[in-house]
């Protein structure tokens, strides 16, 4: 929904793009495919300090706390970039953004390879979360130009899906090469192949379907660009797509990205290898759990929210299973928690269903990069406190391990307040006999009267 003329209004879904004849050509599923292959590379190297912690906390000679200012400056970049990306995908199109994000992917990982200091590593790690903020929102805007509405939530979760073939590659695979060729080799082959794909995106991915026109991108004034940003933050479903993806994909994020491994090697006493092949578990739940989402929020939109409450409430419960164990909690008892945890990445999907749903096309990259910077924004905020109580408590990695449950408690008492202002703002719609694009029964707790937007 946008305001417009003091009214909101749901934007047709059946315009724009290969919309109009509801079918995606094969062309676009090539197209897709070639961007999403970019997601992967960014995956992998989004998450490769997940196995590569332990050995980069030797070759810069470190602590916990400033091992976690590596993650923390990565994710920190790539959250600070998500709404420039969304008004850069809206203003030059998603395949010259994709261009230089896999560039720059590669440039980092080369820039790692050859760092021989924690100043030339952070750096790196910085270039890395530049090249990864330019990337996800730019598929997402493909996705929505090349596919009809209902199949947007099924391929964004697709995305996601195929994304985690980078995470799973960055576990036991990446960890053999560490231990085998050694750093600099590894990180270099990896950095070099990635910057060379760049060539095979400049020329095969197509910012519109086949047979339609480029569109004329015009010069847009600073003013209208903020503009833009702040009618998609003060639209309700883009604030509630926000919190949403806040309070979903950070705890996943926080243990695949970084203290996965360390928690479970200094904190439980696995083996190095074990703990690597644990992690695969959050690979393999994200991928069998995000298509399956994604299908079923296609197919009944009105599930979105309970679905989201349900991981929420059930993520709860295994983190206060996995800190409250006494003694090293049994891999019987890891897998299944893990496993659930696993499905915060699809979940978090439904917050750029919602972001498409009530923003028109026009502005879907930028309410897109805004609600990507929540889940990031809460992963920076908890790496970094979990770094921080480790050093306070002296590796006591339960305790440390308590900031990921209050960040998840604030994040989803911020996300009930925008799930009933945006309720709110539907029946208001509804009443006014304008289309809306989820049907909803008021319930006792919906506020009579529209919700301010503004806080």
């Amino acid at each position: 929904m946008r305001r417009q003329r003091g009214r909101f209004f749901c934007p047709n879904r059946s315009q724009g793009g290969n919309t109009v004849t509801g079918r995606a050509t094969r062309r676009s599923w090539f197209i897709w495919f070639a961007a999403v292959t970019v997601y992967l590379l960014a995956v992998f190297h989004r998450t490769s300090f997940g196995v590569a912690g332990l050995q980069a906390a030797d070759r810069f000679g470190v602590g916990a706390a400033a091992l976690g200012t590596f993650t923390v400056l990565q994710v920190g970049v790539y959250a600070s970039m998500q709404i420039p990306t969304g008004v850069l995908v809206d203003r030059y199109g998603p395949r010259r953004v994709l261009t230089a994000a896999v560039f720059f992917l590669g440039l980092g990982q080369i820039l790692l390879a050859i760092a021989d200091s924690y100043p030339l590593g952070l750096l790196a790690r910085g270039v890395v979360g530049f090249g990864d903020a330019l990337t996800f929102v730019s598929i997402m805007r493909l996705i929505a130009a090349h596919f009809p509405g209902r199949q947007y939530a099924l391929l964004a979760a697709l995305t996601g899906a195929i994304g985690y073939v980078g995470n799973l590659a960055a576990t036991v695979p990446l960890g053999l090469l560490l231990d085998g060729p050694g750093w600099t080799p590894t990180f270099l082959a990896v950095g070099l192949v990635t910057a060379l794909y760049s060539a095979v995106v400049a020329l095969r991915v197509k910012d519109n379907p086949p047979g339609e026109p480029e569109p004329v991108r015009e010069r847009v004034h600073p003013k209208l660009l903020g503009r833009q940003v702040a009618d998609a933050w003060r639209t309700p479903g883009t604030r509630l797509g926000f919190w949403v993806h806040f309070s979903t994909m950070f705890a996943p994020n926080v243990l695949t990205m970084l203290w996965g491994v360390p928690f479970l090697v200094q904190g439980q006493g696995f083996p190095k290898g074990t703990a690597s092949s644990l992690l695969i578990v959050f690979v393999f739940g994200s991928m069998l759990g995000g298509p399956v989402i994604g299908g079923l929020i296609g197919r009944r939109p009105s599930l979105r929210m309970p679905l989201v409450g349900g991981y929420i409430g059930g993520a709860a419960v295994m983190w206060a299973i996995l800190l409250g164990w006494s003694g090293t909690t049994p891999i019987a008892v890891l897998v299944p928690a893990f496993a659930f945890l696993s499905l915060g990445g699809p979940a978090s999907m439904i917050g750029f269903a919602l972001a498409r749903d009530y923003n028109p096309l026009s502005r879907v990259g930028t309410a897109t990069g805004v609600v990507n910077v929540g889940g990031f924004v809460a992963t920076t905020i908890s790496a970094l406190a979990v770094g921080v109580l480790l050093e306070w408590t002296g590796g006591e990695f339960r305790l440390a391990l308590l900031s990921v449950i209050a960040v998840l408690a604030f994040g989803t008492f911020r996300m009930l307040v925008w799930w009933r202002r945006t309720r709110a703002a539907l029946f208001e719609a509804e009443a006014r006999g304008e289309r809306i694009p989820v049907q909803i029964r008021r319930r006792r707790w919906d506020a009579e009267a529209p919700l301010p937007v503004s806080s």
